[in-house]
């Protein structure tokens, strides 16, 4: 069984990128066993607190989490042309006391309302990985324009994106496999 964590860059309840990532776990193959997990508890990173206190619960217990997948999934909202600050919080946070992203693959995605689909974030993320020394799965990509139209209730709607996601997922376990 491959166990991959799937990242939501996103804290709000009915975000289109925790939706992606749900919808991800639905369609995944049946050997592979999806893990979301969002940034709540994580605090903004500082590192005289760090220094005083060590990393956080929050911090070690998702840094556990990524070391124990075999690959990472990452969920990107768009927050002005780039990552939002949580996410990048995290990562900073994450890259402390041993850096669990260290040569483990990942995979980025993300959905939007807008008509590219968190391509810049992405483009973001990806630098931010290359940091953190991670393996980026350079292609297929996924990007989710007008999400608006493709989730309804909290559920993927659409069957073309459905498919999008299929095939992804097919690619990234056979990515993720050859590590």
């Amino acid at each position: 069984m491959m166990k991959i964590l799937a990242i939501t860059g996103a804290l709000r309840k009915d975000s289109y990128n925790t939706q992606l990532l749900k919808a991800v776990k639905e369609l995944a193959p049946q050997d592979m066993e999806i893990e979301i997990v969002t940034l709540h508890g994580i605090p903004l990173y500082d590192g005289d607190e760090e220094d005083k206190h060590g990393l956080p619960a929050s911090v070690k217990a998702l840094q556990e989490k990524v070391r124990q997948a075999d690959g990472i999934i990452i969920a990107t909202p768009e927050y002005n042309f780039s990552v939002p600050g949580v996410l990048k919080n995290a990562t900073d946070w994450l890259s402390r006391s041993g850096n669990p992203f260290k040569w483990k693959r990942v995979g980025v995605m993300g959905a939007s309302q807008g008509p590219i689909g968190t391509a810049r974030s992405q483009y973001h993320l990806r630098q931010n990985l290359v940091g953190l020394e991670a393996i980026t799965m350079p292609k297929p990509e996924i990007f989710v324009a007008s999400a608006d139209r493709k989730f309804a209730n909290g559920e993927l709607t659409d069957e073309a994106t459905k498919k999008v996601i299929t095939s992804w997922l097919a690619a990234f376990k056979d990515w993720v496999a050859k590590s």
